[in-house]
């Protein structure tokens, strides 16, 4: 092999054909919006997890359940996920539970599809960009290797008028076309690394979510049998 061939990194992409390059551009931006996705997600999960914490342990503490509905309905742009599901809930509590002759079997129900309404929404949200990673995760790498297989292809091409062939000949084109191979991986692997552990810790406040408002309806049907409505 000539020992003056350059095969480094910036050479390789500098002499690999256009639609090489085309498709390293677009997994080098890929893999951009990935990282930016992962960091934000992970960052977004965190507080999503202090949050979560933080109003379970005031939930549980708290004296009275009215007291802490009127502080948390205070200010809606600070509200977390759990602290939505309770105001939801409580709100459609006490407006089913003044209306006369409410049905206790309709109050609960309200109370109940007010609470997963505002779950749903709230599992949207920390579901968004997943779907992204996901994609990145499984596309990645057959990008990576089109351009690769593109890139032999030319390779083998700039060789069919070559009398004889040989490896100083053959060993760059066949090293820039795998770059888009590595190229395809290094958006894919983290990409997917991060769309598991984020499904997982998804997963795990939806449990905690699902679970608060099977025990805050535990609460509120036993308050509703052991107080009558107000104003009645």
């Amino acid at each position: 092999m000539n020992a003056n061939t350059d095969l480094s990194f910036i050479a390789l992409v500098s002499n690999a054909s256009v639609v090489v390059q085309l498709i390293l551009a677009l997994l080098l931006a890929v893999s951009g919006f990935s990282w930016t996705s992962i960091f934000a997600k992970g960052f977004g999960l965190a507080r999503a997890r202090r949050a979560t914490a933080a109003f379970e342990h005031e939930f549980w503490n708290a004296g009275d359940i009215t007291t802490l509905y009127q502080q948390v309905s205070k200010d809606e742009s600070s509200r977390d996920a759990l602290e939505r599901i309770f105001e939801a809930g409580f709100r459609e509590f006490l407006k089913a539970r003044r209306a006369p002759g409410a049905d206790p079997a309709l109050v609960m129900e309200g109370a109940r599809r007010a609470m997963r309404a505002t779950f749903q929404r709230d599992m949207d949200a920390l579901e968004s960009s997943l779907n992204f990673l996901a994609t990145t995760g499984s596309v990645s790498p057959y990008v990576g290797l089109f351009g690769t297989v593109w890139g032999i292809m030319n390779a083998f091409r700039g060789l069919s008028n070559v009398g004889q062939a040989t490896l100083a000949q053959v060993a760059p084109g066949i090293a820039e076309a795998l770059v888009a191979t590595a190229m395809g991986l290094f958006a894919a692997i983290p990409a997917v690394v991060a769309y598991n552990r984020y499904t997982h810790e998804v997963d795990r406040l939806a449990s905690r979510f699902e679970t608060f408002i099977e025990e805050f309806s535990n609460i509120l049907q036993r308050q509703l049998a052991s107080s009558p409505a107000p104003g009645r």
